[in-house]
């Protein structure tokens, strides 16, 4: 009986977002935020709560948030990855300092304490890889000039959450210094020796994991994926980290391959990763800390726009480039849910949660919109002022003092 409630149930979600998909590509828009809305309707306190497939879902979202950074990870090679954070470092600190010092802020204005602080810093810092490679995808923009400096800043970001993640842990939970050093000690090297083996030995990988049937292609790269993945994070480094080095070990034909087989599958579970995230959100926690939470969000929206576009620029992207860059970043999702829930269950804050979720929710639903409208809207502006500056009339010099015959 259970079982056919589990697929009664399942099979409704998958419906339920081909629908949903359906509908939002008549307008031509992302279906992300259509996702989100429909997890929240039938999660916790929705409509109609879900029970049976709640663990099952679970899981098919961890698996699309690896898919999601394994496929980001196939776009590019290992020596692009290297070559692109030695060139883009200086954004990461700039995207450090701009979006995780508003969140500091509000956190010691709202008189939660300086470990709170640190937590919502992270929660405003990072932005969402798996939603930013959704909406690159479905605005076709995974080969545009700009994407490289995205990616950049969002490898730069999940790297630095092999050091922020185990930091966090170590400051809710009390732990001392010396524990904590040795955590953090631990994630870099992990991060460390996986990137190094997927630049000096990518060409090794491929050749093992290359064949030319299809089915085996296809079951080893997804096992491989998850394999690392896992061994990532009980390392206490992330997932989505190990995820993406791997699509990076895997170059040539493999990599083309690979591509095309996962493809569907990744669709699948990335839309099964944001009705998850919904499915846990009560709504009627929601509208206590929906003002701080709208605030926040429309300043870290603003930061990570400067962000992206300063990125851009320093990259020699052209000036409609920049803020497709800058509005892609906006978007955040599953970093910024974990960050919030270990101070949740430490007990730091009780409206750290719900600000969080509600934070999150703004701009998992905003990220999309900006992405597509950041740069018409920028450039509609741009030609607005022209017009201005054109129809004043014309100033004329000032006056020179009469000139003598012989000067």
């Amino acid at each position: 009986m259970h079982s056919a409630v589990l697929l009664i149930e399942f099979g409704s979600i998958i419906l339920g977002l081909g629908l949903l998909g359906r509908f939002a590509a008549r307008f031509q828009l992302s279906p992300i935020p259509l996702y989100l809305l429909a997890g929240l309707a039938f999660g916790e306190g929705g409509l109609l709560p879900l029970g049976a497939s709640e663990e099952f879902v679970a899981i098919g979202a961890e698996i699309g948030v690896i898919l999601l950074l394994l496929m980001l990870g196939l776009e590019y090679t290992a020596s692009d990855l290297v070559s692109n954070l030695k060139c883009h470092y200086p954004a990461g600190l700039v995207d450090c300092a701009l979006n995780a010092v508003p969140g500091a802020a509000a956190a010691l204005l709202l008189g939660w304490g300086p470990v709170a602080a640190v937590v919502l810093a992270g929660v405003t810092w990072i932005s969402s890889s798996g939603v930013i490679a959704k909406v690159l995808g479905d605005l076709g923009r995974v080969g545009n000039r700009e994407t490289p400096v995205i990616l950049s800043v969002l490898v730069l970001e999940d790297l630095a959450m092999a050091v922020y993640l185990p930091v966090v842990t170590a400051l809710v939970a009390g732990v001392g210094l010396a524990a904590g050093s040795v955590t953090v000690a631990i994630a870099l090297g992990v991060a460390g020796l996986v990137l190094f083996v997927a630049v000096r030995y990518g060409r090794v990988i491929s050749r093992f994991v290359s064949s030319d049937d299809p089915e085996k292609l296809l079951l080893v790269v997804l096992g491989l994926t998850i394999l690392v993945a896992g061994v990532a994070q009980q390392l206490q480094v992330s997932a989505a980290v190990g995820a993406f080095l791997v699509g990076i070990a895997l170059s040539g034909e493999v990599a083309e391959g690979a591509h095309t087989l996962l493809s569907p599958l990744r669709d699948l579970f990335a839309a099964v990763f944001f009705v998850f995230f919904g499915l846990h959100t009560d709504p009627a926690s929601i509208p206590p800390v929906l003002l701080p939470a709208l605030a926040l969000a429309v300043v870290t929206a603003a930061t990570k726009i400067a962000t992206g576009y300063w990125a851009a620029r320093r990259a020699g992207i052209s000036v409609k480039g920049r803020w497709r860059a800058g509005g892609a970043l906006v978007a955040r999702g599953e970093f910024s849910i974990v960050i919030a829930g270990l101070a949740v269950t430490a007990g730091i804050e009780p409206s750290l949660g719900p600000l969080a979720t509600a934070y999150v929710l703004i701009l998992v639903i905003a990220g999309p919109i900006t992405a597509r409208y950041t740069e018409p809207l920028a450039a509609r502006w741009a030609r607005r002022r022209a017009a201005q500056d054109n129809g004043k009339p014309e100033q004329l010099p000032e006056a020179l003092p009469p000139t003598r015959v012989g000067d």
